[in-house]
């Protein structure tokens, strides 16, 4: 009987043995290996019957009674008395034992025949560590290539289990035969199709914690396959020696995911050898034929001398004649052929030189009718208004309504224009003034405009179009030309003409808008102040120790990109470089738009300029793609690229119901005669960029900004655009006749160069104690929308009321470098990139940072990313440049859960993850 101090090793009997006949102890419940899980002590059990006693052994060393629980029983189908007996083992018993061997306690029962001994139960104290032992490494493999991804669990006791997750979805081998996870903790996949793309994670797990390896992108290429080729083409010479072609394209399969485009040649030529055409000629005439009854005899002839061939054109003329044979004795009717009078050929004779003379007579009537009423209308309508054809030469049609009598020059709301008379003159324009009879100064009417017919209705309908503004020299009031120039008015001779055009070729343009900066390793950002472009040039993209001056340029002269059929150029063309410029990480360039956003109306395409000037397409906005990444907002499209270049938007329309947002502004000046006054309406791009060279214009032309800017959607419905003046005060003023209505066909809004539209009104005053100007202005697309403009200003320069250009005004800033050129800290950003690049368990790695700023689509192009955090950060630095939002960014990680997070102390456990305890009110 072991004794009560658990020193004694020795198996002696208890005591008292019962004195009924029995049998050994029959263990009912042996004691089982256990494993002891942090602090927590494990119990282990005995059950044996018949048992007088039952005591632990553990490691060749008695249990203390003391610390045996023991129950006793009675089995009611033998009779036979029935022992359980329960012991503690802590953590510290099985740490201080430093045996050959692990832990282990065994059962030792006692009946009155003797012991029985259960198995040994080991103790073990349960593990994990934290790091794999072999974590998976991505691969690029080609489409039924094979895949294995190795991976070792930590060291844990009992041994990990492991299983894998493909982005963060547990995968099950047996739904899927291509896939075995059996061998050795590896993932095999037999033969790589597109859709095992992704990222790849190891789990291991035991019974004390889970551990994630770190995360391996697998990317499935395909690599290019030529098509067949076509038929060749035919003989691209009609004669002698030419060439024909026939070509093939890399799309079968087109090369996706990184994969290799098609060697060889995509199209061929051979030589080829056409037949030159000959035409066909005549041979000479046959003799005459046997005089017929009828009198006659023909003759005929062939066209073989030579016939044609080879596609040739066959002879001219008639292939056989016939004329009388009897020289007047062959008789007809009974009369000598000779005595027949052709009187029916004579009668239609006649009849053709009558009808000739009438007409001439009628030609002339007409024309003399037609010159009295022009000069008439020379006369009548004696106004200040002039046509691009007068300054050309041109000829433009004209639909003038006459206005009602007694009242030609003031126009407004309560005396309309009668509509129902028209008159259409056709001829030069050579209208003058016969108040001053001076040549009209207003330089919105002097812009050269576009050759295209222009409609006028109550009014003077007239083109949008806006030259490049003069800087002029000396005194000359601003919105005139310069002196010498504005004085012979009559007729324009084209000596006038010349000189005038030549006038306008000399006037001087505008700088080019270009901002230029040194960067280096910290990055910055670039901005073409107030014009919504500006470039993000990350941290790290630049090597260490190496500055480059980068520069950032939009093009002001005619784009070189031409859009075809309905395509337009929804924004700026736009320059970075220098093109020989490699960045590690992609660098964001902003370009604004004017497309109303709807995918259901638009495809809109990023095009490049090659380095031999032609246009070639980079990608379309919604195309799946990891070269680059296209992010389009209401106002701008941001660009994720990794080359330097010329870029622009195109816009082509899917349907009529395509939006082209416009931006209506209204700006007045004084003209050089002190009692008129100028309005000048624009109608421009949705685009900062137009608003700043309309700006640019009016600064030199002294012109005043009168009211906000609305916005005008414009729709690709082929409807044209009218703008006219309402509302002018009776008595106070007064508009130029036939400028109160001005409107513009569709073609020339929709396809319009970079140029804004500009449309010019003319008022006057009655006295010069008029000061204040109150009108509106009415904007509107024919079935479309429309905008009002309510102009209420004074014309004194001194009491007008400022308007602020820009919402926001960056020209003091047009680099940044460094730190300062970045919302986000530089400390939290690799803080959050450290946290997001690590994917989670519950999935809140950097696709869940993507999503919640609003990035749905080709999160494939950030999975090849490095840092798949570090360049969503990026983009949203650049969708942020002016807000600066960190209070929206910090809301978007605390929704994910990373921020405020709390790790459980568990001292084998997970690894730490960052707690952003940089507050709101710091702005993360």
């Amino acid at each position: 009987f072991p004794s009560l101090s658990g020193n004694d090793n020795s198996e002696a009997l208890p005591e008292s043995v019962p004195s009924a006949p029995g049998t050994l102890p029959h263990f009912m419940e042996e004691p089982d290996d256990a494993y002891i899980i942090k602090s927590n002590p494990i119990v282990l059990r005995c059950k044996a019957m018949p048992a007088m006693q039952i005591f632990f052994k553990c490691n060749g060393e008695w249990v203390h009674q003391n610390e045996h629980v023991s129950e006793e029983s009675m089995d009611e189908t033998t009779g036979l008395k029935v022992r359980e007996v329960f012991i503690n083992v802590t953590r510290q018993q099985v740490e201080d034992f430093h045996g050959p061997e692990d832990y282990w306690c065994q059962c030792v029962a006692w009946s009155h025949l003797g012991t029985s001994k259960s198995r040994k139960a080991s103790v073990r104290i349960a593990y994990l560590r934290k790091n794999f032992e072999q974590d998976p490494q991505g691969k690029e493999v080609p489409i039924e290539g094979m895949i294995v991804l190795h991976c070792r669990p930590p060291e844990g006791v009992p041994a990990a289990e492991v299983e894998w997750l493909k982005n963060e979805e547990p995968i099950d081998s047996n739904l899927d035969e291509n896939i075995d996870t059996r061998a050795d903790h590896n993932l095999i996949i037999r033969q790589a199709r597109l859709s095992d793309s992704g990222n790849y994670t190891c789990m291991a797990a035991n019974i004390v914690a889970k551990r994630r390896s770190m995360s391996a992108t697998v990317v499935v290429y395909v690599n290019g396959g030529w098509s067949s080729w076509t038929e060749w083409s035919n003989c691209n010479a009609r004669c002698g020696r030419g060439w024909q072609k026939r070509s093939r394209t890399c799309t079968n399969p087109a090369p996706l995911n990184g994969g290799a485009f098609c060697e060889g040649m995509s199209v061929q030529k051979i030589t080829c050898t056409s037949l030159c055409p000959v035409d066909g000629n005549w041979e000479v005439w046959s003799e005459w034929s046997v005089c017929s009854p009828k009198c006659e005899h023909l003759r005929v002839r062939e066209c073989i001398a030579p016939p044609p061939r080879n596609g040739g054109k066959y002879c001219e003329g008639l292939s056989q004649e016939s004329e009388n044979c009897t020289e007047g004795l062959c008789v007809q009717d009974k009369k000598p052929l000779h005595e027949i009078k052709p009187q029916n050929i004579e009668a239609a004779s006649d009849i053709a030189l009558y009808s000739g003379l009438g007409a001439a007579v009628i030609a002339v009537a007409v024309l003399v009718v037609g010159v009295t009423l022009y000069r008439r209308s020379q006369s009548e309508y004696g106004v200040d208004v002039i046509d691009s054809s007068a300054l050309t030469g041109g000829f433009q049609t004209f639909n003038f309504k006459t206005v009602r009598q007694g009242n030609s020059l003031l126009l407004n709301s309560s005396m309309q224009p009668d509509l129902t008379v028209s008159r259409t003159y056709s001829g030069p324009i050579c209208l003058q003034d016969p108040m001053d009879k001076e040549l009209m100064t207003e330089s919105s009417l002097f812009n050269p405009l576009s050759d295209i017919k222009v409609k006028v209705q109550s009014s003077f309908m007239v083109s949008l179009g806006v030259t490049e503004r003069a800087e002029y020299h000396g005194k000359a009031h601003s919105g005139t030309f310069p002196h010498g120039n504005n004085r012979a008015f009559g007729t324009i001779q084209g000596r006038n003409k010349a000189m005038y055009i030549q006038n306008l070729s000399s006037l001087s343009t505008r700088s080019e808008l270009k901002t230029t900066a040194i960067f280096g390793h910290l990055g910055g950002r670039l901005v073409v102040p107030n014009t919504g472009v500006s470039l993000l040039i990350p941290h790290g993209a630049i090597p260490e120790e190496s500055s480059w001056e980068i520069y950032l340029a939009i093009t002001q002269k005619e784009s070189s990109l031409q859009p075809e059929g309905t395509d337009v150029l929804l924004g700026p063309e736009v320059t970075c470089g220098p093109s020989d410029l490699s960045v590690s990480t992609p660098f964001a360039l902003t370009i604004p738009h004017c497309a109303e956003v709807n995918l259901e109306h638009w495809n809109i395409h990023l095009k490049k300029r090659t380095q031999q000037g032609k246009w070639e397409e980079v990608m379309s906005v919604e195309e799946e793609t990891t070269s680059c990444y296209c992010l389009l907002d209401p106002y701008a499209c941001h660009i994720l690229l990794n080359s330097f270049g010329t870029y622009a938007l195109i816009g082509e329309p899917i349907s009529d119901c395509a939006v082209r947002q416009l931006k209506v502004a209204v700006f007045g000046c004084l003209s050089c005669n002190s009692l008129d006054y100028n309005l000048r309406v624009y109608c421009m791009d949705n685009t900062p960029c137009a608003f700043q060279e309309v700006v640019s214009d009016e600064r030199l032309q002294g012109g005043q900004l009168l009211e906000e800017p609305k916005l005008l959607h414009f729709k690709g419905n082929t409807f044209s655009l009218q703008i006219s003046v309402l509302d002018i005060p009776p008595f106070l003023w007064r508009i130029k006749p036939f400028t109160a209505c001005q409107e513009v066909p569709f073609s020339r809004v929709w396809c319009s160069s970079p140029t804004p539209l500009h449309c010019a009104f003319s008022l006057e005053r009655y006295t010069p104690a008029t000061t204040q100007l109150s009108c509106k202005v009415c904007v509107r697309q024919v079935k479309g929308h429309e905008q009002i403009l309510q102009i209420q200003t004074s014309i004194l320069e001194n009491e007008r009321e400022t308007i602020a250009f820009f919402a926001h005004d960056d020209s003091n800033f047009p680099a940044q470098m460094g730190p300062q050129a970045f919302k986000i800290p530089y400390s939290i950003r690799q803080r959050i990139c450290a946290t997001f690049d690590t994917p989670n368990a519950k999935g809140k790695d950097w696709q869940m940072l993507a999503q919640k700023n609003s990035i749905n689509r080709n999160l494939s192009y950030f999975a090849t990313q490095s840092s798949p955090s570090a360049v969503i950060l990026d983009l949203w630095e650049a969708r942020h440049q002016h807000d600066g939002d960190l209070n929206s960014l910090a809301c978007a990680l605390e929704e994910i859960g990373r921020t405020h997070s709390k790790i459980s102390d568990i001292t084998d456990t997970e690894i730490e993850e960052p707690d952003f305890t940089y507050s709101r009110q710091n702005g993360l």
